[in-house]
């Protein structure tokens, strides 16, 4: 299945988007084909599209807050947040020349309000101009550090809060709104259209890009699912709503008792653009996706929430609770088998490198010569069990020939050889099918996981990408020919064996040309520590075929 889930894209890689250096962001008319529209709506109809873009003739200005792990920046036109700078990683789209990660769009912010009445009236919040409480902000390395932004026009009044704690990617944010007439209103917050992309290879970030939620449990929603021009309405109510790209999150939480929970998720389709072209023709990629949230407010008209955006760093997310880490999930359709395998190997790897100090890719060579340790017992027995199945084959030829016409007395005979000669003919399996789970979550945990971003290792610049001399990748090759041919040592002639000594590490090697470098240094050397034990049981079952003959 994992062979016919990526075999394609590798042998028919994806085009590059003619505008990568821009983090994949469409022209100016694909925009306007995505926002949404400015009708009015009623908080019984959450169809109501996300917010339209702040508009104004009064140039905005920018306000800057800066802590050692980001710097936001928080627009004079109704609070949103239009720049968010992660100083603690590095940008590796093509224009940004390795400044710091920037997540929002230029020109699509975050946290743009829109105030739907009771009586159907609409006031769009980034429409106004609003006085901060300061021009530029340094988050305080205790306590809580304040933004206040505050208007007021025609008798009704707007105050936006912002509220920074120090060492974290996750501020809160208060508001209230006055004067607005009737009381009951729904408030529409919009998270934008979707991270800017900060990734070498942008294609694959967009593949990520997706919709999370958290209700009774967390469900994803793929751009991709969702048609441009089509909008989808997640029902809520929801704990927590997100965007996310691969490496990359930004969430809108109501985790405190005394938070609104939010009512519903609305997700309008954006652009597409070639993703790749080959035996199943042209399939496209979705770039953009307009995601809006209503938040009920009550008749004083305030309301509160918090705001994660920051890196999908599984250790951060899951001690904030709330099931934050499954914004992330590792295995796609195999996630139920995947999952708690590729956690437990995370949180391995991560403690090795904290406890011993060593650089990701020592880690990851430690951990595969103790995979093999650990298993050693099991592969010496199964490699036993092995001999004497080949020992006994004879006389199971004979059994087979004798009652080939006698099912339930074949069987019989035959569980009675095993028996006899201690033969047990499925010992050999699970030794093989043990190491299975952790390549298949080593794969997952390469694919997802933000600690092994842009890290590099001897010759390899980032174990999350594949090695670009793919010296790598022939070597998991050769080392897997190699382990195969030392283990035939003895084995009787067989040209199926034979066939498959040859095509299978050729196979293998052309299909993890593309994949992780990390992925690939982790199976060689797996491979080659097993080499050893092979020939150890080469040279046993040579003594044995001595001692018959």
């Amino acid at each position: 299945m994992l062979i016919i889930a990526v075999l394609p894209s590798i042998l028919f890689p994806p085009k590059k988007p003619a505008d990568r250096g821009t983090g994949g962001r469409p022209d100016s008319t694909a925009r306007t084909a995505a926002a949404a529209p400015e009708s009015a709506a009623t908080p019984a109809q959450p169809s109501a599209g996300p917010p339209v873009r702040p508009s104004g003739s009064t140039p905005p200005e920018t306000v800057w807050v800066t802590s050692p792990l980001y710097r936001l920046g928080f627009s004079t036109r109704g609070g949103a947040l239009v720049r968010a700078e992660l100083l603690g990683y590095r940008s590796f789209a093509k224009a940004d020349s390795g400044r710091p990660v920037q997540l929002v769009r230029e020109g699509e912010p975050l946290l743009v309000y829109r105030r739907i009445g009771g009586a159907g009236d609409t006031t769009l919040v980034s429409d106004w101009s609003l006085t901060p409480s300061a021009t530029r902000v340094q988050v305080a390395s205790e306590g809580v550090t304040t933004l206040t932004f505050s208007g007021a026009r025609d008798g009704a009044r707007i105050t936006l809060e912002y509220r920074f704690l120090p060492g974290e990617y996750r501020l809160g944010v208060r508001g209230r709104m006055e004067g607005f007439g009737p009381a009951g209103s729904t408030l529409l917050l919009g998270l934008g259209d979707g991270l800017r992309s900060v990734e070498a290879d942008s294609m694959d970030d967009f593949r990520h890009y997706a919709v999370v939620t958290k209700s009774t449990k967390t469900q994803r929603t793929d751009f991709g699912s969702v048609k441009p021009g089509e909008r989808k309405i997640l029902d809520g109510p929801f704990e927590w709503t997100g965007v996310k790209s691969k490496y990359f999150f930004a969430a809108a939480l109501a985790v405190e008792d005394n938070q609104q929970r939010f009512g519903a998720a609305i997700v309008e389709g954006g652009p597409r653009t070639v993703s790749t072209s080959g035996l199943f023709g042209r399939s496209t990629v979705a770039t953009h996706g307009a995601v809006a949230l209503t938040v009920p407010v009550p008749p004083a008209g305030g309301f509160d929430y918090q705001l994660y955006v920051g890196p999908l760093e599984y250790r951060r997310l899951s001690q904030l609770g709330h099931d934050l880490d499954d914004a992330n999930p590792y295995g796609g359709f195999l996630q139920p088998i995947i999952q708690p395998v590729s956690v437990l190997v995370v949180n391995i790897l991560i403690w090795m490198h904290d406890q011993l100090k060593l650089a990701y890719g020592w880690v990851l060579v430690i951990f595969g010569i103790l995979v093999r340790l650990l298993l050693w017992p099991l592969n010496q027995r199964a490699m036993e069990s092995s001999i004497r199945m080949q020992a006994v084959a004879p006389l199971l030829k004979q059994i087979q020939d004798r009652y080939k016409n006698e099912p339930e007395r074949l069987q019989r005979e035959m569980m009675k050889l095993y028996k006899e000669h201690n033969v047990n003919p499925f010992g050999g399996c699970l030794p093989m099918l043990l190491p299975m789970p952790v390549l298949f979550a080593l794969f997952f945990v390469f694919a997802n996981t933000i600690e092994f971003r842009g890290v590099p290792f001897l010759w390899l610049p980032d174990l999350s990408r594949p090695d670009p001399y793919y010296i790598i990748p022939i070597l998991m090759g050769l080392s897997m020919f190699v382990l195969s041919k030392v283990g035939q040592i003895g084995v009787p002639p067989n040209p199926q064996t034979k066939m498959m000594l040859y095509f299978m590490p050729a196979f293998l090697t052309l299909l993890f040309l593309n994949f992780a470098s990390g992925l690939n240094l982790y199976y060689a050397v797996s491979n080659i520590f097993s080499i050893p034990q092979q020939y150890l049981i080469a040279r046993r079952r040579l003594r044995d075929q001595g001692k018959k003959t």
